[in-house]
Order: structure tokens, then sequence, then C-alpha cells
């Protein structure tokens, strides 16, 4: 039999680490919120007697852990890694799905700084990093995503952890289309359907966003700058829906270009937000290294 491999991967939310295996795991989507909930789920109860583990994902080929902040990741994650491929070349079961009950599926409307964009929380997780689809023909590979766009009115999908962000064109009103697409989203997790096809995942093929920021192949003022965007911004653009990603810098012209997805993208109020709040942030960290900050792709 094959031997599992992990590959330990960032997500957007800093205390939550994805681990992926070389093998598909479960068929369906768990999440476990202590060892309570993880009776009948062999492995993330073996997770729980680590003291620094606050919830447990297991979906498809991975396991998603989020911490509390007794430690930082860099410090436990290859000890994690190690313990988690102990115990799946011991062939023990990771989840015992027959006898797992189905968890209701709650999703909530939320409106954002952009008109044109409406967030869809739900209460477990959706997809381990952010996604997003300009087109249907982008979504190919993402089956919720390409439903959302058989909506005439919808004109973009972001996925991130556990929300949609949809745009629309202006011929729709939120009154009139939001109960329809809060429940087409809940129904179609309800059936425990795919949100990204396990081959999209495994292939790391999918549209516009790179599975994870290559901070590590970047100058250090580049990873300054990744870090300072991952821990103070990123967290606030995604409660309103959307994500920011480092896309280059320049050092002749001291010029930081980043991408805005999600609700920030095209949004009225984002000019504002970056030069006022993330311009002058990073200026205020990083001195004159920091020129100017500009969207792009937006």
């Amino acid at each position: 039999m094959e031997e599992h491999i992990i590959t330990v991967s960032e997500t957007s939310n800093p205390s939550i680490l994805k681990f992926e295996s070389n093998q598909f795991l479960v068929k369906g989507n768990y999440e476990f919120k202590n060892i309570d909930d993880a009776k009948d789920a062999p492995l993330p109860q073996q997770l729980f007697y680590l003291p620094f583990i606050k919830t447990v994902y297991v979906s498809g080929n991975f396991i998603a852990l989020e911490k509390f902040n007794i430690v930082e990741w860099p410090d436990v994650k290859d000890e994690v890694a190690q313990q988690l491929v102990d115990y799946l070349n011991s062939g023990a079961p990771v989840v015992l799905e027959k006898e797992q009950k189905p968890k209701a599926v709650t999703v909530y409307a939320e409106s954002t700084p952009n008109p044109a964009v409406m967030k869809f929380v739900a209460n477990t997780l959706l997809v381990s990093q952010p996604y997003e689809f300009k087109n249907i023909d982008e979504a190919k590979n993402a089956p919720l995503a390409a439903k959302l766009f058989n909506f005439p009115f919808v004109k973009e999908v972001f996925l991130d952890e556990n929300y949609v962000s949809i745009s629309k064109y202006e011929v729709a009103d939120w009154n009139e289309v939001t109960l329809e697409l809060r429940e087409m989203i809940r129904e179609y997790l309800v059936q425990g359907l795919p949100v990204v096809d396990q081959a999209a995942q495994e292939a790391h093929e999918v549209v516009g966003i790179p599975v994870k920021e290559q901070a590590k192949d970047l100058d250090p003022i580049s990873q300054r700058i990744v870090s300072i965007l991952d821990e103070y911004v990123k967290p606030a653009v995604a409660s309103d829906g959307g994500n920011i990603r480092f896309e280059s810098y320049d050092k002749q012209t001291k010029q930081v270009q980043v991408v805005l997805q999600g609700a920030c993208s095209g949004c009225p109020s984002s000019t504002f937000t970056l030069k006022n709040g993330i311009e002058s942030m990073l200026k205020e960290m990083m001195g004159d290294t920091i020129g100017e900050v500009v969207a792009i792709n937006g």
C-alpha cells in the first residue's frame, strides 16, 4: 500500500494550517469543535489530545487544523505532520463515516462595503484557500461556483474558508435574489456535493489564485510586506467578504502592487482603503522603503 505523504500549506487564516495527504481520506466534509464532537472520528479525537488544537476540519484529502494562541505553527507543525503520517500509515480509520451524523448546514447572507457584492456565510468549512472566478469557464473545476453562474445576474464568485462572496450585475436587486441564492447554496452543501473538485485541489489547477504565496522565494522587503498584509490586513478584508494578495514590489520605484479580490474588487471605498489604510500602514511600519501601493486586476 502506498504510504501517506503530508504536505503542509498555509491558509488565509494564520490560525489555520492545512495538512494535505497524497491520498484520499474521507468522502464527506467534517468539522469538530472538541473531543466530544469527534467521538466517531478516531483521528480528530487523537488530535484533540494536543492542547493547542481548537478545531479540526476533514475533507477530501486534507485535514485543516485551527489552533489556540498558546503556540505558533512554526514551533509545532512538523510534529503534527509526523503524527498524522504515523497515524495514517498505521491504517487506522480517519472518520467512521457510516456512523457520523450529518451536520445541519446553515447559511446566512451578510452585506459588504461593496453594494454589488453579498457575502454568504456557512457554518462549515468550504475551502482551505481562496478561489476567485470571473466567469463560468474559469469555474469548470469548481462545481458550486459553476452552479452559481447559472443565475444570469451573477457576475463573479469568490470562495474562501466558510463563505462565498457573489458579485452581481445591476439588472438584479439584492432584495429580490438574496433568499434564492442563500437557499441554493445551503441545499448544495446539505447534499455534500464538492465545492471544488478533488482533482483540481490535488493538481493545484485553479484559475486566478496560486495555492500558496511563496513568500520564502521573495526578497526580504517583499517578505515583510506579505507578512504585514497577512497579519494586519487580510483578516479585516476577509470579514468584509474580500481578499488582498501581494503581487510585486519594485525596488526602484518603491511601488507595491496588490490584487484586490471578492468584495474588495471594484468596491467604491477600496481606493480610500488602499491609500489611507494599507499604504499608510506599510509606510509607517516600513519607512521610506515604501513609495505607493496600487491595485491591479481588481
